[in-house]
């Protein structure tokens, strides 16, 4: 990834040399560069400002500093690309932007060159970003809900929180799963040694080492913080919190409903072709004639919410082992626990004389491991499936 700075103070940028992000750029992970928007100016004052049109208080910083500068920044990204390249995108920090969040910064994560463009005073002359809109993709993005004398402090927070999603930049990429607002919801709290500091222990849940009882209660303690400490974020997202759903929001698969679940399907599963370079993953290529075919072989669950299908899970009875697959959830609702109450779903289901639940999942489906891992399944083998590599993963069930 590049990351082009311009600025009337590229030196408030040097934090970007320090930590992960310079030891990221020592290995060549990360190309940053931080530019001094006075290189294009042409007078002798070097002058970047002047008063606004209409009257009213502090100075505009002109246009013309800008347009050469972004050209030229533009013109040596195309310049490092043969053929044809993804248009660089363009982010200015500003109280009046879109607000940043952590899902902006995990799409800008996916981003070959990012630029950004720090104003000072009363801002930049608004038809810069009109005339940037012809060679970037211009977004206005705001830090918060206040007021920065500059861009600058804005875009070493922006920079922090997207480069750290870049793949090689954190060395374990689990660590990411269960941040603040990775879900929506904010993170459980953390303990390390002594198990007791000045009379305060750590809650005694960490210490039995049943993983499962821990997952259980670190997402409680996600939910009771983010109510407590950010009820925004609460009301936004409880509509289909797990403990929102019920037993009856769920209903055995039925031939017609083959249609509907095909595309569920291919939706959840475009992702898993792109992490394993591969569309020729069985899920992307049924029709509705072969899903109606599965509903004969396996049973099949499907969730409901206001009459939409938003996942799905099947099941089935596999010599000693409870099988489960295909494990779906709407993408725009991944992330918030839906996945994890139709596993455990599935798996109440499960015969009285089965002892254990089997399933597989992809090799690179790390979201999927990290989950099942957390659930109390542990990888028993690996195999290759129609040239994708799977995991094999088992659970016991204690009756």
């Amino acid at each position: 990834m590049r990351i082009d700075v311009l600025s009337i103070f590229p030196e408030y940028l040097a934090p970007l040399d320090l930590s992960l992000i310079g030891k990221s750029r020592e290995r060549g992970l990360l190309d940053v560069r931080a530019h001094n928007l006075r290189d294009w100016t042409t007078d002798r004052h070097n002058s970047v400002d002047d008063t606004p049109y209409g009257g009213g208080a502090g100075m505009v910083m002109k246009p013309e500093p800008w347009a050469q500068g972004l050209d030229a920044v533009a013109d040596d990204i195309a310049g490092n690309h043969q053929g044809d390249h993804e248009r660089p995108i363009l982010i200015v920090p500003g109280p009046s932007g879109q607000r940043f969040t952590q899902k902006m910064a995990a799409e800008l994560a996916q981003a070959p060159n990012l630029v950004f463009a720090c104003g000072r005073y009363e801002g930049i002359d608004e038809r810069v970003f009109d005339f940037a809109a012809q060679r970037y993709d211009v977004r206005i993005v705001s830090l918060g809900d206040y007021v920065l004398n500059g861009g600058e402090v804005a875009v070493l927070a922006m920079v922090e929180a997207i480069v750290r999603l870049v793949p090689g930049v954190i060395g374990n990429q689990e660590s990411l799963v269960e941040e603040s607002h990775e879900d929506g919801l904010l993170e459980y709290p953390v303990y390390t040694k002594p198990a007791v500091w000045r009379d305060r222990g750590v809650p005694e849940i960490l210490l039995t080492g049943n993983h499962a009882a821990i997952h259980t209660w670190r997402h409680e303690q996600r939910l009771e913080r983010t109510a407590a400490r950010r009820p925004d974020l609460w009301s936004a997202t409880q509509s289909l919190r797990p403990q929102r759903i019920e037993s009856g929001d769920v209903q055995t698969a039925q031939p017609a409903d083959a249609g509907e679940l095909l595309t569920l399907t291919v939706a959840c599963y475009v992702a898993e072709g792109r992490d394993h370079d591969s569309f020729g993953l069985p899920a992307l290529n049924e029709t509705t004639d072969s899903v109606r075919e599965a509903l004969a072989e396996w049973t099949t669950w499907v969730l409901r919410s206001q009459g939409r299908m938003i996942g799905s899970v099947r099941a089935r009875l596999s010599g000693h082992d409870w099988e489960i697959g295909r494990l779906i959830v709407a993408p725009d609702l991944q992330g918030q626990g839906i996945g994890r109450w139709l596993l455990e779903f599935a798996e109440s289901h499960a015969p009285e004389q089965v002892r254990s639940v089997v399933l597989f999942t992809g090799a690179n489906s790390k979201r999927n491991l990290t989950m099942y891992r957390k659930a109390g399944y542990r990888v028993t083998g690996a195999s290759e499936h129609l040239g994708v590599p799977t995991k094999h993963l088992a659970k016991r069930i204690s009756r």
